[in-house]
């Protein structure tokens, strides 16, 4: 069923308290990592917060649910890490776009997913966390107090029953401390443009990456958003729809500054959980994201140490994600994948998870 067909009384766009809660249920783990990406590589949060405000209004639009718009976590992660060159990243943006929109094309993610278990994907999500705590301790030690300060404030608000907010409670300690000492910046609008940040480079390391946020994409971006919708709001977006939109997002503005986006299961539960029920919340949280575009340049002064730990938050909460797994033999080969994605590349890690995954039910039906 096409979703213009799905727009009828329920899919009505509403902007109630509740979507206008809901729309910070996106934020949580979306702003934090934007804001790293521009404070630790050559990509303008202005352009960043520019793309994420236009796709949360087309999607809110086009679907009529508040549908996610997340940022590319393994990609996001390996830059952030380090692992990537900003270049890197780009491409590796742009690969992962064409890939979505063949799959979406050809309608192959079913054939896809059967390759790519749940283990393998929990791994990539591993590898990530494990990067990106890594990235968070070394920055943190450049002012230990500071870090340990912004620890503890992260600590007071998952005990107070806000763990996923606890990253986002930081981030805003970080701004304040930026504007108490730079003042508010001059509004100043981003100069469009063909890849303002950095040149993309087609290079093994983009390709490997690429492989490693498919595996997430499809799994959780695609299939796990899929069957979400149908269960919380009774929808019928098929996987391969939702594979067209992230890679139409990805090429469309990754060459004018943004940075790859995709949907994402943990951002729409997000959502729902905090009261969005329609697209308005999509709305509300794309005019806020353009509302702070004029006012990016804070990023400039944003203290490393306090980031250090807005991404350690954030690598706690997607490694707790990854671990989540029943079938202990499972939970072995998340670990083998997310340690070699840590210690050696995460593309190689990806494809000895396929491989053992593969054979682990080979044996298991035998």
């Amino acid at each position: 069923m096409a979703i213009s067909e799905r727009l009828d009384a329920d899919y009505a766009l509403r902007f109630d308290a509740g979507e206008w809660t809901g729309a910070i249920g996106d934020s949580v783990t979306v702003l934090p990592i934007v804001v790293g990406i521009a404070a630790l590589t050559p990509v303008s949060l202005a352009h960043a917060l520019l793309f994420f405000g236009l796709f949360q209004v087309v999607w809110g639009l086009v679907y009529g649910l508040p549908l996610s718009v997340e940022p590319m976590k393994a990609l996001a992660g390996l830059a952030l890490a380090g692992t990537l060159t900003a270049g890197e990243y780009l491409a590796a943006g742009l690969l992962a776009g064409v890939a979505l929109l063949a799959f979406a094309a050809t309608g192959a993610l079913a054939r896809v997913r059967r390759y790519v278990g749940e283990p393998v994907i929990r791994g990539i999500q591993l590898a990530v966390a494990l990067l990106l705590l890594r990235a968070g301790v070394d920055l943190g030690t450049a002012d230990p107090a500071l870090a340990l300060a912004a620890a503890a404030l992260a600590g007071v608000v998952a005990l107070a029953g806000y763990r996923r907010g606890a990253a986002l409670a930081v981030l805003g300690a970080g701004v304040a401390i930026t504007l108490a000492g730079t003042g508010v910046p001059a509004p100043e609008l981003p100069a469009l443009g063909l890849f303002p940040a950095a040149a993309p480079a087609l290079t093994t390391n983009a390709f490997s990456a690429t492989a490693a946020q498919l595996a997430m994409t499809v799994g959780n971006a695609a299939v796990a958003t899929s069957l979400l919708l149908s269960d919380l709001f009774d929808a019928d977006v098929s996987a391969d729809r939702l594979s067209g939109s992230m890679g139409a997002m990805c090429l469309s503005a990754v060459p004018l500054g943004g940075i790859p986006m995709c949907h994402g299961s943990g951002g729409l539960a997000g959502k729902h959980a905090f009261g969005a029920r329609t697209g308005g919340a999509n709305l509300v949280l794309g005019g806020l994201y353009l509302a702070a575009v004029p006012f990016a340049g804070v990023v400039a002064a944003f203290p490393m140490p306090v980031l250090g730990v807005v991404l350690a938050v954030v690598a706690v909460h997607l490694g707790r994600r990854a671990v989540d797994v029943e079938d202990r033999r499972a939970l072995a080969l998340v670990a083998l994948v997310g340690c070699v994605g840590l210690l050696w590349n995460v593309g190689a890690a990806f494809l000895l998870g396929v491989g053992v995954d593969a054979a682990r039910r080979r044996l298991g039906t035998a």
